[in-house]
C-alpha cells in the first residue's frame, strides 16, 4: 500500500491510497486540476482512480468532485446523509453506502463517526492484508471508545488544526474561535497529541499531521507539541511530519 497526502489545509483536502487492486481517494477538495498534477507525481491521473472516500461534505473536501465526476467514474463511497448533501450525486450511478465494513478485493475499509458540525463526518481506517492507514480530519474531540479499533496502525493522518493560543489571540471572530474550539469544530495541537500518544504502537511506521490552519498554527509546533507529548510518556517514536496545503507528501509504503 502506497499513502500520499495530496492536499491538506482550509483550501482543500485529498488523500491517495494506492492498494494492490485499485486507487483510492479520501476526500477530493482543492481543484480537479491541481489533484491530477498531484496524482501525476505519483504516476497517476484522475482516470486511474477506482473510488473517492468522503469524510463529509464541506467544500474544502468535496469542491472538485462534481467537476471530476463530469469526466470520470468512480465510484463514491459515503454516507446517505451525505448524499442527501449533494444533489448532483442523484443523476450518478457508482455511489456505495458506508456500511460498518465494506470489503473491496482484499482492502477493508471501516469507519468511525467523527464530531464536526456536518451533517455527518466519519474518519477512515483502510487495511489491505498486514498494511493499515487511518485518517482522522475534522473533528473536535476522538470517542475513545473507538480506541482499541485504531490502536498500532501502521500509518496514522490525525488532524492538528491550531494552536489554541494562536487561535484565542488571533483575527478570528469570536463566534469563529468559538467554532474551531468547539467538540464540533477541530482537533487542537494539544488533542491530536494526546490521542497519538494513546493510538501509536509498535507497528506504527510514520504520523502525518493534517489539516493545519494557515493562520493558526504552524508546522513547527504541530510537530513540536507532538515530539513533547511522545517524550512525556515514554514513547519513542520519531517518524513524523506534517502535510502542507500546496505540496504533496512523499509516498509512504507500508
Amino acid at each position: 500500500m502506497l499513502v500520499s497526502v495530496l492536499a491538506s489545509g482550509s483550501k482543500g483536502n485529498s488523500t491517495l491510497i494506492r492498494t494492490k487492486t485499485a486507487n483510492f481517494l479520501i476526500d477530493a477538495g482543492s481543484t480537479a486540476k491541481n489533484i491530477n498534477d498531484k496524482l501525476k507525481e505519483n504516476n497517476l491521473t484522475l482516470k486511474d482512480i477506482n473510488y473517492i472516500l468522503i469524510s463529509h461534505t464541506h467544500s474544502d473536501h468535496t469542491s472538485a468532485l462534481k467537476t471530476i465526476l463530469n469526466k470520470y467514474t468512480p465510484t463514491i463511497i459515503l454516507s446517505e446523509l451525505m448524499y442527501n448533501d449533494l444533489p448532483f450525486l442523484k443523476q450518478y450511478d457508482n455511489v456505495m453506502f458506508l456500511q460498518d465494513n465494506i470489503l473491496i478485493d482484499n482492502v477493508v475499509i471501516e469507519n468511525i463517526k467523527t464530531s464536526h458540525d456536518a451533517s455527518d463526518s466519519r474518519g477512515y481506517i483502510i487495511t489491505e492484508g498486514a498494511s493499515s492507514v487511518v485518517q482522522i480530519t475534522d473533528t473536535g474531540y476522538l470517542n475513545q471508545k473507538y480506541f482499541p479499533k485504531l490502536k498500532n496502525k501502521n500509518l496514522y493522518i490525525m488532524e492538528s488544526n491550531h494552536n489554541l493560543e494562536m487561535l484565542m489571540n488571533g483575527r478570528y471572530p469570536k463566534w469563529l474561535k468559538a467554532r474551531v474550539a468547539s467538540d464540533v469544530g477541530h482537533l487542537s495541537n494539544e488533542s491530536s497529541a494526546f490521542y497519538l500518544s494513546k493510538l501509536i504502537g509498535k507497528d506504527t511506521k510514520k504520523v502525518i499531521l493534517a489539516h493545519l490552519s494557515e493562520e493558526n498554527n504552524t508546522p513547527e509546533l504541530a510537530i513540536e507539541t507532538l515530539k513533547n507529548e511522545l517524550i512525556e510518556n515514554n514513547i519513542e517514536f520519531t517518524n513524523y511530519e506534517a502535510a502542507k496545503q500546496y505540496e504533496k507528501t512523499e509516498g509512504v509504503e507500508i
